[in-house]
């Protein structure tokens, strides 16, 4: 994960379930990330796919990855390229799953009141710093065994890379 990610963002409102962020009717019949990346956000944003060509961050309301537990609503966004979700609260299973799966997740309510559609933000992961249009918001520190886990790309290659140094 990099220290500083910086990009537009793309804003959605309260309220994204994961049958938005990945279609259910893929679950089964899409298991390649790489395809399931194509159909991220297509029922809820058809210009999507236009859109995360550029922008890396996504920003939203409350309860984001509401509804069902299945990783595809992490993993479609992951390999679509997106490196951050920004959002006013997320429904806890689907931020435990942000982790697992080495997707950034924030917390911070002020900034996703403040963030509009395409802004440039500016993510500071060792200041827990939010920066756009010239304002400044912090956020809670994550804690540092969570980070590592984002870090390396989430809990599976986590726990290979620490069985390599303890080998």
């Amino acid at each position: 994960m990099e220290k500083i990610i910086k990009s537009r963002v793309i804003k959605y409102g309260d309220g994204v379930n994961t049958d938005v962020i990945f279609p259910g009717r893929y679950t089964y019949a899409i298991m390649e990330p790489d395809e399931m990346a194509k159909h991220a956000m297509e029922d809820i944003d058809p210009e999507f796919q236009n859109k995360v060509k550029e922008r890396k961050i996504i920003v939203a309301g409350r309860n984001f990855g509401m509804g069902s537990s299945r990783e595809q609503a992490v993993t479609s966004l992951v390999y679509a390229g997106i490196k951050a979700v920004i959002a006013k609260s997320f429904a806890r299973i689907y931020f435990r799953n942000a982790i697992n799966n080495g997707l950034l997740v924030i917390e911070q309510k002020e900034a996703a009141d403040f963030i509009e559609d395409n802004d440039e933000v500016e993510i500071d992961t060792e200041k827990n710093e939010i920066r756009v249009r010239g304002k400044t918001f912090t956020f809670p520190p994550l804690p540092e065994e969570v980070l590592k886990i984002v870090e390396a790309g989430g809990l599976i290659n986590y726990v290979k890379e620490k069985i390599k140094r303890e080998a």
